[in-house]
Parts: structure tokens; sequence; C-alpha cells
């Protein structure tokens, strides 16, 4: 298949003559399907199914079937999809009870789309709008048309959450094991025909990967959302740093949620006095651990789960590692560049070895976790995510040839160059150069700390240049990735980066002259020194447009007694620079910085996929912290406090940044 790119217009900028099978990127059919009346009219609600696990836990669970006029489950058996959420089944409901309101609700998401916040400080506020009609609420909640269509929906509370009995596990190893016993329970009920799915975002997104790569009997089609496969790599600890923001936030979350009870148990005399009990013997599940992380000096003086958590090579850690190259069924993976999970989203399609190309998919969107899709079923783009799913279970789970296996394998949003629809991702035709970075000033970045250049080749001179740690990384795309997109309303700060740049050396390009394409990951080779034996550097990269607008493409961080990693695992360009870099990430085991003595870094930076305009340039940003992103672990803070940092311009041992890109930048 050629490249195909669409602008967000919808007009086509270049393509061959496609095949004539090829559905394109919005297939019109597919929305119509979904969009259009379905063949059961109503759906039956079963509450609170007991689900006895293996060691006597209970789960609860809610059955969605589809239902006659009278609101009776049908007698017909149909594919299920499973939802395992730790977010409480009971908020899955009162999202669809409000997503299925015929009048109310449609008008309320009309009435507040009809408000423009354009050039206001918060017009990120449409993104957000944007998400309301993506379908990705469905994938959230429980996707009635679906059940509609001839689906039966289940949604589990996972143990320790919602109304199921259990201590909550987080994704280890007993919640996967209820895992596979839930989709053998479903596979075998009278309402069954033995094809399972799987459903669901961030959360119910994991568990439907760590599912897969057991290859459960009946499991016959994922559709995973803003999902992660390697936990500590993607938010807890990636680079060494702390994912603070978003792990107190999601743990503050769930355990105020668990401890909301089955009041109509209560009402009726039905109450689990077992759910209660468990919810006291752990009331804040992790909450301990997170903050021995961040304030012991030591890893000797932490729990045992902390220290499983932060070090490499046991049971706790390879839980949250998934082997995507077991997975062998159909995988259908929705991404965004500035989502939690892009470190697994983008490398999906690479990763999951063990799936042919006609039964991997992969859309990587312009969104955050919470807007995940907002760029998705307008003109010019693909169709939303509610559409994509419904498409992607016919074809998988009831054989109808709605030509989805015949979908790009990759469907991106390129920055600067609306969507792309390619073979795979990264784009090919993309080599890998360095470009240096150069205290020669670009006279472009007179707002940062220090303003230097990246060019072809290293500078004439040695300089060292010195940067403090500071807070203006909170006005930034990090920032507002940290927060689920939260704080992306602030377009000043999530889509220009000078404010933040203000507490950073900066390095610019010259501009290019002609459109010049980014695919892939990218890496900064930073010569540095400390004043004490460990560091915490970050690293943007940002496309800078002619009016001095600084949009980040592209970031990375690293602890520098973090900075040890696999060979095996890490990936190296043809030249042998490192492009890739797969840190160990023990925080037993720091590799200690001399102070004073320049040490290398490789800070891998997130992949990304731009074309940049004549008369734009690209920036690397470097800071010493990064907040609110990430936090050093107290055993680093320990040892280095938050004292300066120095990245040293050596023209005999100089810094670059290694970038994919189809012709020369600079």
């Amino acid at each position: 298949m050629a490249v195909l790119l669409v602008f967000a217009s919808g007009s086509t900028v270049a393509s061959a003559a496609p095949d004539s099978a090829d559905p394109g990127l919005a297939p019109a059919a597919w929305t119509a399907t979904y969009d259009g009346p379905q063949p059961y009219p109503d759906v039956n609600i079963q509450w609170d199914v007991p689900l006895t696990m293996s060691d006597g836990t209970v789960l609860k669970a809610d059955v969605y079937r589809p239902a006659d006029a009278s609101r009776a489950a049908v007698a017909d058996k149909t594919p299920v999809l499973i939802n395992i959420t730790p977010y409480g089944k009971l908020a899955s409901m009162l999202v669809t009870t409000a997503l299925s309101e015929p009048v109310l609700v449609p008008f309320a998401i009309e009435l507040v789309n009809s408000i423009n916040f354009t050039g206001t400080p918060i017009a990120g506020i449409d993104d957000l709008k944007r998400a309301l009609s993506s379908g990705l609420l469905d994938s959230f909640g429980v996707d009635q048309q679906l059940v509609k269509s001839g689906y039966t929906y289940v949604v589990v509370d996972a143990r320790g959450t919602g109304f199921s009995q259990g201590q909550w596990n987080v994704l280890r190893d007993r919640e996967q094991q209820d895992t596979i016993e839930v989709l053998e329970w479903a596979r075998t009920q009278p309402w069954s025909n033995g094809k399972l799915g799987m459903t669901g975002i961030s959360y119910s997104g994991i568990n439907q990967l760590q599912a897969a790569a057991q290859r459960p009997a009946g499991l016959e089609a994922i559709f995973p959302v803003v999902a992660g496969a390697d936990i500590v790599r993607d938010v807890l600890a990636p680079g060494g740093g702390f994912g603070i923001t978003f792990i107190a936030a999601w743990l503050a979350s769930v355990n105020q949620q668990k401890l909301i009870p089955d009041v109509q148990s209560m009402l009726t005399g039905h109450f689990d006095w077992k759910w209660l009990g468990d919810r006291v013997s752990d009331p804040v599940t992790y909450v301990p651990q997170v903050l021995e992380a961040l304030l012991l000096p030591s890893v000797d003086q932490m729990s045992p789960l902390t220290r499983d958590l932060i070090t490499a090579g046991n049971s706790v850690r390879d839980a949250y590692s998934t082997p995507l190259d077991q997975i062998e069924i159909p995988t259908m993976a929705v991404a965004g560049w500035n989502d939690l999970f892009l470190n697994t989203g983008a490398r999906m399609l690479d990763d999951l070895t063990g799936v042919p190309d006609d039964r991997k998919k992969l859309i990587i969107g312009d969104g955050y976790h919470f807007t995940v899709g907002s760029d998705m079923g307008g003109p010019g783009e693909p169709p939303r995510i509610n559409t994509l799913q419904k498409a992607w279970f016919d074809k998988w789970l009831k054989g109808i040839d709605n030509g989805i296996d015949r979908y790009a394998p990759a469907t991106i949003h390129s920055y600067g160059n609306g969507w792309v629809q390619s073979d795979d991702y990264p784009v090919g035709g993309q080599s890998y150069r360095r470009l240096y970075l150069n205290p020669a000033p670009s006279g472009t970045a007179a707002h940062a700390v220090r303003d230097g250049s990246l060019t072809t080749a290293p500078g004439d001179r040695r300089e060292n240049w010195t940067i403090s740690p500071g807070l203006s990384t909170i006005c930034s795309r990090d920032a507002a990735q940290a927060s689920v997109g939260v704080l992306s309303i602030f377009t000043g700060c999530a889509e220009d980066n000078r404010l933040a740049e203000s507490n950073a050396l900066s390095f610019t390009s010259s501009a290019v002259s002609e459109p010049t394409r980014i695919s892939g990951r990218i890496n900064v080779h930073l010569n540095t020194t400390t004043e004490t034996p460990d560091g915490y550097f970050s690293v943007m990269v940002t496309d800078v447009a002619p009016d001095g607008t600084s949009t980040v493409v592209s970031s990375g961080q690293l602890v520098s007694t973090m900075r040890r990693y696999d060979p095996s695992k890490s990936v190296v360009a043809p030249n042998g620079d490192m492009i890739d870099p797969f840190y160990e990430i023990d925080i037993s085991k720091p590799e200690p910085v001399v102070p004073g003595q320049p040490t290398v870094l490789e800070i891998g930076s997130h992949a990304t996929d731009l074309v940049l305009r004549p008369g734009h340039r690209l920036r690397v940003d470097v800071f010493a912290l990064n907040l609110l992103k990430g936090l050093p672990t107290g055993p680093s803070t320990s040892v280095a406090g938050f004292r300066p940092e120095t990245v040293v311009l050596d023209p005999s041992a100089p810094s670059w940044v290694n970038v994919p890109s189809d012709r020369p930048i600079a």
C-alpha cells in the first residue's frame, strides 16, 4: 500500500492508485452500520452477578444482553465482550445511562459544543468537548449499540474495587488469574456462543494485553485504547523519574471509589460484610509504597513491596511487563501522541510479532489520555472509536467481511500534515542523522537560559552550560500529559513551550527550505556533569514556527544513576548510534556518576511523526527537572538534592540529537 496523506480538510495530498479492496481512511459504511438501526431493540441488564474465583473471592459483574422491546433478554447465543475495570462498574453504568438518554444528553453536548473557546487562554477545552463525541466514553462505559447489534457485554469490578471482594491486586498475578477465570466463565455461559472479545480504555486496555498474551480459550479479538504493556517505563518511573502527578491522582481516584458501598444491598439486608473487611484491611492500596519511594533515602528502609516495585527481576515487576510477542489474536490499538502510554502505543505494530499484518492495526491521534479520539470522526479523519471497535469485533467475532482487515496497519495523525495511512510505523524512508548541540547562538531563543544551535557539525569551542532545577515545566505539554490532558486546556502551555523554555538550555536548527518528514523515536546523546553523584535531565524536542511558537513533538527524561540500559533490548542506528535505549530501571543498583567528571547520557525521547514545513526549525530543550511529570525518588534526592547541572559542549566529545528524517534538517 502506498502512503496516503490526508489533511484535516479531507483533501488528498498524494497517493498512488489504491487497491480496490482498500477501505480508505474513513469508510462511510462502518459509520452507517454503527449509527443505523440494530437487530435488537433494547438491552436487558443483570446487576451484580457474583463470580466466584478459584480462591473463593467473589467478584461482581453487570451483564448487558440483547433484548426485545419488553427488555426481556433474547434466547440467542452471542459473542461476549468483557471489560474488567478498577473504576467501578457503577461508574460505567452512570456513563452508559447518561449516553443513552435520548434527548437531554445530546442537547447538552450540542450546547457545550456551540461554545467556541478559540482565541481564549483555555482554548484546549475544545479538544475535551470533541472527546465527548469521539466514542471514547462508549469504551469506558457500555456501548449499547454494540449490545443491540448482537453482543453480550460484561463489566466486572476488578478484585478489591467496586463491589468486588478482595484486596486490589493492581494488575499483578492474582488479578491476571482472575481475568482468565472471568473469560472462561463468560465463554461457558448459556447465552454465550463461545467467542470472546475484550474492550476498555487505560487499565481495562492493559488487562486486555495481559490476557491475550496468555492465549486463553475463546478470546479471539481485543480493542485496547490508550493501553500500556510496560508499566514501569510507561508511567511509574520513565527514565527513573517517579511519575508522581499521574500516579498520585490515579491512586486517589481508585482508592476513593472502591470504598463506595453497595447501597442497595444495605437496604435489602444482603450487605457483603466480607467486602467491608477487605476494604478495612487495605483502604489505600499502594499509597504507602508511593510515600516510601519518594521520601525514604535508602532502598533498605523500604517495605518488601516497595522494593519489588523499584527493583528489577522479581514477580511484581515481571507482572507489569506484558510480552506482546506472545499475542496471536486480532488486535486494534488506539494511542495518542500525548498519552501517558505512548511508549507502548508507538511500538505496538513492531512488538506484536505473533499477529499477521491484516490482524493488527494501530491508530495514533493527537490526543491525551482523556482526549484521545478528539481528532477522529470528522472530515478527513478516521471513524470514531466506537465505530472502529464495532467494525473490528464484527469482523473477528462474527465473520462479517466489512474490510477492516484491509484497513492500513498504521493510521496516524502527523503533526503539521494531517492523517497518514501507511504499512508501518515509523513510516519508511527515514534515515537517522546527527544534529550537534552547538554553543553558537541561533538567534531564536533569547527567552531561554541559553540560546544555542543545532548544526551538522560540532561547534568550534568548548563551553559548559549550567542549568538549575526549576518550576517552568509546570507550564508544558509534559505537564498536560501527566495530568491526563486536564491541563491541556491552557494552550499557552500545552501548545507553546516558550514559557517552559525560560528555564531551559535551547538549541535550535536553521529553518528548513523544504517539507521535511520526521518519523520514529528520537535520542539525545548528552555529555553532562553534576556536582553530586546523581542528576535528573529531561529533554523536549519542538517544532519552532516562523512566529516563534515552539510546539513539543517529543520528550524524554533520565535520572543519571539509572542510565544503564540493556543492549539486547535497545536499538542502534546503522552507524552504531543509540536511538532507543531500554533502561533497566533498578533503583537498588544505581550507577553513580563522579561529580565534575563528564558523563554521557543516552536520553530516549518518545516517538513522533511530523513534517517540518518550510520556515520551521527543530529545537532541543534541556531541563534539570520535569515537573509535573516526574520527581526523583528518595534515594536519588538524598544524593543529588536539587543542585545545578551542566551540559558539556565539547567538540572532542560532542552532544547531539539523533533524528529520523527523510532529508537533512540543517
